[in-house]
This record gives structure tokens, C-alpha cells and sequence, in this order.
């Protein structure tokens, strides 16, 4: 059975958006559909929600519009999410598991009936430079909008409104069969924290020279997004990185 707040649980993240018409279309595409959390990070202008423009493209979606919130980075805003998606049409050579606009929608759908506690975040990017790879690889998934292959550009407004009514139509679908997974998922906040201390565990051992890092961080950082880390298993590996550091101190004080 679908989560009775399955609409209400989905946060739409828009990263460094450029134009206050398009905010205000994805309030009004949110609010079609039933969803209302949007969320801005580093906007073009610090005003954008009072802007006349975005005003107007909201169109009877102030609601949505007026308790959006900003952000100073795509951290502050996913956070505390346990499910992250990219929207992305490039390909990428290093990120997270690859998934259709489908599937993507499916697999929250499942998550949020296993997890009553949780909440997905769909991320997009700027209007004239979509994602970073930097930005891609915070996420989890990496979902793609099948498009025409040789004019793959969509609108920012009209991606989110695709988003929202994948996730509107899958309300009515028959009931996913399920095995319950009663640990909690990560959330991006404390996957990135282990990121950092394993990084940090790895120049303590001298397994990574941070002054040519090569292509370890973002393979450790794939790595992390196939595999769906839950709480105890953070916990468990920062134990391990902490073990890690505290070995080779006691090997530096032992030489000295």
C-alpha cells in the first residue's frame, strides 16, 4: 500500500537557480500534483521567492511558494535526508546507480512505506549548467528523464512537474511486495561525515597521499552510493576509522 504521506515526505531541492519565473513554476508544478516542501540552494538572487516574476509564474501556488526554503549549500538542504536523487541527462564517468524517472519514483515509494520516519530529496541543477559532478556524487542515485537523445534539455520547471506527476500517478498503483528492512538508511549528512573520517583514517595510515588523491575519493564515494549504508553500518565503520587513526599514532609516538 502507498504511505499515506507519500506526497508530503518528498522534498524538491533546486541548486543555484537562475531564474525567478522557474522557481515559481516548480511551486505551481508542486502544488498540481499535491507535493509542497521546495527547497533552494545558493540562489541568483537572495530575494527570488518575493520576486514579481516568480510570483507569477507560482500562479495560485503561494502557499508553496511563500514556505519554500534556501539554503547556502546543497549539504544544509538533503542533510537529513535518507534517500538523495539526481536529475541528470550527462553522463557521468564516476556517481551514483543510474535509474529512470521510473524506477527512481518506485524505489522512494518503497522506501517511504519501509521508513515511516523518512524523506527523499530530488536534486536539480542549475538551469544553464545542470549538476557538477561534485553535486551529482552527494546523491545517491543518478536518474535520467528519457528524452530526445539529440535535444535532451528540459525546461527546470517542466523537470520538476515531470517529477511530481511520476510521483502523483504511482499513488494509484497496485502494492509493492516488500521485505521489510527494519535498520534506517543513512542519511546524507552522516555518509558524508564518514566520508571525511575515512579519508582522514586513510592519510593516518598512509594509504591515500592527500597531495595526489587520484581517483580514490569519488570511487569510495560510488562506492558509498550503491551501497544503501544504513546507521549501524556507519557506525561501525567509523569505529573502524577511528581505530585506524589511534593505531597510527601510537606506531608515530613509538618511533619518536
Amino acid at each position: 500500500m502507498i504511505p499515506p504521506d507519500f506526497l508530503n515526505r518528498q522534498r524538491i531541492v533546486l541548486v543555484e537557480t537562475s531564474h525567478p519565473g522557474n522557481v515559481g513554476g516548480a511551486a505551481r508544478a508542486l502544488k498540481t500534483m499535491g507535493l509542497q516542501h521546495l527547497h533552494l540552494v545558493a540562489p541568483r538572487f537572495a530575494d527570488v521567492l518575493e520576486r514579481e516574476e516568480a510570483i507569477a509564474f507560482a500562479s495560485g501556488a503561494l502557499d508553496v511558494l511563500q514556505q519554500a526554503k534556501t539554503h547556502a549549500t546543497l549539504d544544509s538542504a538533503i542533510g537529513d535526508c535518507q534517500l538523495t536523487i539526481a536529475l541528470t541527462s550527462r553522463a557521468r564517468e564516476y556517481g551514483p546507480p543510474v535509474c529512470d524517472l521510473h524506477e527512481a519514483v518506485q524505489e522512494a515509494r518503497e522506501y517511504l512505506q519501509q521508513h515511516p520516519q523518512a524523506t527523499v530529496a530530488w536534486v536539480l541543477g542549475s538551469e544553464r549548467y545542470g549538476l557538477s559532478n561534485a553535486q551529482v556524487q552527494q546523491c545517491q542515485r543518478r536518474c535520467t528523464i528519457a528524452t530526445n537523445l539529440e535535444y535532451p534539455s528540459l525546461n527546470l520547471a517542466q523537470a520538476v512537474q515531470l517529477i511530481a506527476y511520476e510521483c502523483r500517478r504511482q499513488m494509484s498503483d497496485a502494492p509493492i511486495a516488500l521485505t521489510v528492512d527494519a535498520q534506517p538508511r543513512a542519511t546524507q549528512s552522516e555518509i558524508e561525515q564518514l566520508r571525511t573520517h575515512l579519508e582522514q583514517a586513510m592519510i593516518a595510515v598512509e594509504f591515500l597521499n592527500p597531495q595526489q588523491p587520484k581517483k580514490l575519493l569519488p570511487r569510495l564515494q560510488q562506492l558509498f552510493a550503491r551501497a544503501d549504508l544504513r546507521q549501524e553500518e556507519i557506525h561501525i565503520l567509523r569505529g573502524l576509522c577511528r581505530a585506524m587513526i589511534e593505531t597510527a599514532d601510537k606506531s608515530v609516538k613509538g618511533e619518536k
